[in-house]
């Protein structure tokens, strides 16, 4: 898996010349942005969640063990299923981690123009509901996912899921 990381983090706008202390604080020490690139085959899946894993630990990212189990859940699925089914047009995918103040978010593009959508539970086929699954642990997290276009014709599919627990009521 190649790393094509955008660095530690963001960069202030301006080149970073604002003295200390004056304007916005700058991003916190495990804020940014970091895409992998990958074959489009079965060992990309495991290769991808142990690279997101390593990457959350490394960055020191304030996630919980819940949301780490979440978030490596939702990378297999979505590679998993790039590699089954855009493979063909897409021998090489992308995942993607940004890590905001309070947020993280997963997301893993391809090449292949087909925009998949979240089947049904259906107890007589024993696949076909990765997406629905991703769906679903993203809302029981207080994230959300979607799937958009991008600008060459392909598709990238994201869950965002919060940092710190949610408050209900």
């Amino acid at each position: 898996m190649e790393n094509q990381g955008r660095g530690s983090g963001p960069r202030p706008e301006g080149g970073g010349n604002v003295p200390e202390g004056l304007g916005p604080p700058g991003p916190l020490p495990y804020e940014g942005v970091w895409r992998f690139t990958a074959v489009a085959v079965d060992a990309s899946v495991p290769q991808a969640r142990r690279a997101v894993r390593d990457l959350l630990a490394r960055q020191g990212v304030p996630v919980s063990d819940d949301t780490v189990y979440a978030l490596l859940l939702i990378v297999s699925e979505l590679v998993t299923n790039a590699v089954r089914h855009a493979a063909l047009l897409s021998p090489m995918l992308a995942v993607e981690v940004a890590v905001g103040p309070e947020w993280v978010r997963v997301s893993v593009e391809d090449e292949h123009p087909y925009r998949p959508s979240a089947l049904e539970a259906d107890h007589g086929r024993t696949g076909g509901r990765g997406l629905l699954l991703v769906r679903e642990i993203s809302r029981e997290a207080g994230g959300v996912c979607d799937v958009e276009h991008t600008a060459s014709g392909g598709k990238v599919i994201w869950a965002a899921l919060p940092l710190k627990p949610t408050r209900i009521g």
